[in-house]
């Protein structure tokens, strides 16, 4: 997966805005301003933080050596991905939608409606 086809999987979701709020290397992506994805866009190969069930973070990163421990973010809600060729494009897209539907799990339910 290239940066360009990760941009626009993340903004094809509702309500999503992209910007660069720590610096002209990290693209980050939000829905109603919290933040779902972070992209380190001087990595390479390319990766990203994504936000994770902690169970779940734990089984990918047992099953993958490019899923870690969230690189500067809290390591048992986060996991970075590194886009090696390792991972199914599939699942890529599985932890981009997962890491979006728990921040909108976590916005007021009055934020979620207007969604």
């Amino acid at each position: 997966m290239h940066i360009e086809t990760l941009r626009e999987y993340c903004l094809s979701k509702k309500a999503v805005t992209e910007g660069f709020p720590f610096g002209e290397t990290t693209l980050v992506f939000r829905v109603k301003e919290k933040i779902f994805l972070l992209v380190a866009l001087d990595a390479d190969p390319l990766q990203f933080n994504a936000k994770c069930d902690p169970e779940k973070a734990v089984e990918l990163r047992e099953e993958y050596d490019a899923v870690r421990p969230g690189y500067h973010m809290n390591k048992k809600h986060w996991n970075t991905i590194i886009i090696d060729g390792s991972i199914p494009s599939k699942l890529i897209k599985e932890m981009i939608d997962d890491s979006y539907n728990l921040i909108v799990q976590s916005l007021p339910k009055k934020v979620r409606d207007d969604l």
